[in-house]
């Protein structure tokens, strides 16, 4: 065989052997990695056997503790709620009993009050059927003093002038300081006159109120259902007002002698609502009647007037007042200056006393006094003990200060001489 074949027949046995060589290791490998697996499947059917038995565990332990859960879930669930029961049930206690009492209260003062309205419901009833009896006595009263105003003329005016009293009263007037009530005058031919009021007025003057009072056709106008027939009533009531004003103007109180009026005297309505119904519907009769002297008075308009009357008085009495302090003033200035002349008297007489004294005191313990030509006699006598009064002195009054201070003064002023 040539080199070549050889070579190449060694090439093959080399392919060959190692084919078979790496035949053989691969053959190897297979079996070792089928042992392996076959052991990996052998542990895994252990595992799988395991965690069969396992989870077999955990589903009996899941179903036990399902079971000590509930059963401990109603255990406490059955504490919980005993307990929670007790505690609701206290705070329902601590809440009801207060509103418990309180409606206990509640009720007890309901109670009392609905007794209460019983009994005053009947005292009530009571008092109701009293002021109806007292009721119908007061319209029975009012029916009849309106009958007797409408019908006795004495009774309407006797009622007038109360109630202009009162409105004298009201202002602040006092019967017999500021006004007199039936005051008697007398005109030149002797024939008496007696005016309702007389007003007192500073500096002697006087102002005469007359009541008149005129309802008859006043109340048929205010009862009547019909305007004709209150029409016709307004005007009979202010035909009966301008005879009240001829009446008062025929008698001329403001012209007797001994009052000091003006010239003119008033006119008193004592029902309001008239006297508005007259200035509403008979506008000319106020007019009327100043040009008589008579004006129109009501209560409203009058207060005015005789408040007027009273702060009047009050200046009046406010003047005297001050004229009597300007009488007392004067007075008083006179008793001080009295007191001032007896004193300048008296200051005289003790000027005049002073000055004797002093030259008697002079006389008597100067250079040339008593006491200087006596002294030597103390030494003479054995008796002459009794020592002579050292406070004996000049009295020294203000003018001899003054004198002496001057005196003192001059000196001073005086140039010196050397």
């Amino acid at each position: 065989m040539s080199a070549p074949a050889l070579i190449g027949l060694g090439i093959l046995v080399g392919v060959a052997v190692g084919g078979l060589l790496v035949w053989f290791w691969v053959a190897q490998k297979a079996a070792r990695l089928e042992g392996e697996l076959n052991i990996e499947r052998a542990l895994s059917e252990e595992r799988d056997k395991a965690f069969k038995l396992q989870l077999e565990q955990v589903e009996a332990n899941k179903s036990a503790l399902k079971i000590e859960f509930e059963n401990l879930s109603r255990d406490l669930l059955a504490a919980r709620g005993k307990e929670l029961v007790e505690t609701n049930s206290n705070s329902l206690n601590a809440i009801l009993k207060p509103l418990s009492e309180k409606i206990d209260g509640f009720q007890h003062r309901v109670n009392q009050v609905h007794s209460d309205m019983i009994q005053n419901s009947a005292s009530l009833i009571q008092q109701i059927k009293q002021l109806e009896t007292v009721g119908l006595t007061m319209s029975a009263d009012a029916q009849h003093l309106t009958d007797a105003l409408k019908g006795d003329k004495k009774l309407v005016g006797n009622w007038g002038e109360t109630q202009l009293e009162r409105t004298l009263e009201l202002a602040g007037l006092r019967a017999g300081e500021h006004y007199d009530s039936q005051a008697s005058f007398k005109d030149e031919a002797g024939k008496r006159y007696l005016p309702d009021f007389v007003i007192r007025l500073p500096e002697g003057k006087n102002l005469v109120v007359d009541s008149k009072v005129s309802l008859v056709d006043y109340e048929a106008a205010v009862a009547a259902d019909a305007e004709p027939l209150r029409d016709a009533a307004l005007k009979r009531h202010g035909e009966a007002v301008k005879a009240h004003i001829d009446n008062l103007a025929s008698k001329a109180y403001q012209q007797l002698p001994g009052l000091s009026s003006p010239d003119f005297v008033m006119m008193f309505m004592p029902v309001e609502p008239a006297y508005i119904e007259v200035m509403r519907n008979h506008r000319d009769l106020f007019a009327y009647g100043y040009q008589k002297g008579v004006v129109m008075v009501s209560h409203s308009t009058l207060m005015p007037i005789l408040r007027t009357v009273a702060n009047l008085w009050m200046v009046e009495r406010s003047n005297e007042e001050a004229r009597e302090i300007s009488a007392r003033a004067g007075e008083i200035f006179n008793s001080v200056s009295l007191v001032a002349e007896r004193l300048a008297s008296l200051g005289g007489s003790l000027q005049t006393a002073s000055k004797k004294y002093n030259e008697t005191v002079t006389a008597l313990i100067g250079r040339q006094g008593l006491q200087g030509k006596v002294e030597r006699f103390q030494s003479l006598s054995a008796k002459a003990t009794r020592p002579f009064p050292e406070e004996l002195r000049p009295i020294i009054t203000e003018n001899d200060r003054l004198q002496l201070s001057d005196s003192k003064g001059e000196e001073s002023t005086e140039p010196s001489s050397h």
